[in-house]
């Protein structure tokens, strides 16, 4: 399970300079590393934290693998915060999708 950001998201709100990012997860907050691949078409985070912050708000459906939406909402200059999105907002944030 991680995070699937997208490519036009990348290249609107991602600085290539930043090898990290900060994601605020409720009271929690993470760092995560970007590699090559988020750059080049895999515009995804995997990080064990963020992956068991996701499953304990149980952002996906068991036995299925529906993407959930989420909101990354930018909180600074590489700081993220991440909640549910609702139907109404989906075109309004940076959208990352949950995926298995």
């Amino acid at each position: 399970m991680g995070l699937h950001v997208g490519d036009n998201n990348v290249r609107r709100y991602f600085s290539r300079e930043l090898p990290v990012i900060e994601l605020q997860l409720d009271h929690l907050e993470i760092q995560c590393g970007l590699d090559e691949k988020f750059w080049d078409g895999e515009a995804d985070i995997f990080d064990p934290r963020l992956c068991a912050w996701l499953e304990s708000k149980n952002y996906h459906e068991s036995g299925r693998h529906t993407p959930v939406p989420l909101a990354l909402i930018p909180s600074g200059p590489n700081s993220f915060r991440l909640r549910p999105l609702a139907k109404s907002e989906y075109n309004q944030k940076v959208q990352a999708l949950v995926q298995a």
